[in-house]
């Protein structure tokens, strides 16, 4: 009779298979990457004394310790390659609705701030590539459209079906290289962005809604310039968090009466940082300070991420779905139900439920 510790590895040697089949490392690589991945479920947070328990017994933690501390610090990662891995997982089908935002934090006087684009699905923005700015504050044009380049030779212009943008990721050169290519956006304007409007002269964005009533909205078929660039806005006014008023402006190439609706998929990729945060990996926990082995970081809880995600989504639909609340919610996210279907397997030992989890890993 197989012992539990032998179940363990034959189902870990299915895992190292696995990557062993999509990556270029070897095999002592994956070996730490399955290790890695499994402990993070199981302790949940990305500080390394935590991850160096979860990887063996109390004897190997300091040995442990120096293994998570050599990854960081000498073994490079081809960003590309993760990249190519976690589109190959994506659990839904091209063309994508992409969302970029930033996620930033502090740790001491080191400000890490992440430039993110992410593939929108049932609730999240599925992190693909990230860009580490070295610096406070918002990315500059420059960046965004490296990134969207990025994305465009590894994956190609027709998987865009459009990208999704907050008030600050405007520019002129920006969105003109958009409408250049031909990729629809959806960005979010300041209200107090001066609008030339044609026969009227130049306004305020928010001076184009003013009429609307509290909680209207509006999609005039008409084009207006900001900056350089001739866009169409739809507008709506609603009251923030605090109460006070305010409008919410959306800007596309072209006349699209489903614009601030198709915008509110925005806010997935804030589900998406919860996730890597408070929600889930608990990446802010990490007393790393450079850059390059942030983004390493990031790369393998981005494998966890997508893994989980789709396991969520598999139990929900095959094995148990999630409880809606009385305010219409669901209980989980897919991610965190997945999350905590693997890291259960994991702590107690369920096989069953082990082997479903790398199954649908590995149905790509």
């Amino acid at each position: 009779m197989l012992t539990m510790n032998t179940t363990m590895q034959c189902k870990t040697n299915k895992l190292i298979m696995f990557f062993k089949d999509k990556t270029h490392w070897n095999l002592a690589r994956i070996r730490f990457l399955v290790a890695f991945i499994t402990a993070l479920y199981k302790v949940k947070t990305v500080n390394f004394l935590k991850l160096a328990e979860g990887l063996g017994g109390h004897s190997q933690i300091e040995s442990n310790l120096r293994k998570i501390q050599r990854f960081f610090a000498g073994y490079f990662i081809d960003g590309n390659m993760v990249a190519k891995l976690i589109f190959s997982l994506l659990p839904c089908q091209a063309p994508y609705r992409l969302c970029l935002d930033r996620t930033n934090w502090k740790f001491g006087k080191t400000d890490i701030n992440i430039l993110t684009l992410g593939v929108c699905y049932e609730g999240v923005a599925i992190p693909i590539l990230w860009s580490m700015l070295a610096k406070r504050g918002n990315s500059n044009q420059k960046e965004r459209t490296d990134l969207i380049n990025r994305y465009i030779e590894l994956f190609g212009i027709h998987t865009i079906e459009s990208i999704l943008a907050d008030r600050e990721f405007i520019g002129d050169k920006w969105i003109g290289n958009l409408a250049e290519l031909n990729i629809r956006f959806y960005f979010r304007i300041k209200e107090n962005m001066l609008v030339y409007v044609p026969k009227r002269g130049v306004r305020k964005a928010f001076q184009l809604f003013n009429y609307l009533p509290l909680f209207g909205c509006a999609h005039p078929n008409r084009i207006v310039q900001v900056g350089t660039q001739w866009v169409y806005l739809s507008g709506a006014k609603v009251p923030n968090k605090t109460g006070y008023i305010e409008f919410v402006i959306i800007a596309t190439p072209c006349f699209d009466p489903c614009a601030l609706t198709v915008y509110k998929d925005r806010w997935q990729i804030e589900t998406a940082f919860r996730s890597l945060k408070s929600s889930g990996f608990n990446i802010e926990d990490t007393h790393l300070i450079d850059l390059e082995r942030i983004s390493k970081m990031l790369y393998l809880l981005c494998i966890a991420f997508i893994w989980a995600y789709r396991t969520g989504i598999y139990r929900h639909q095959n094995i148990k779905p999630i409880i809606i609340k009385k305010h219409g919610r669901k209980a989980y996210s897919f991610f965190k139900y997945g999350l905590v279907f693997i890291a259960h397997a994991l702590l107690c030992g369920i096989m069953r439920d082990l082997e479903i989890a790398i199954k649908i890993l590995s149905c790509t």
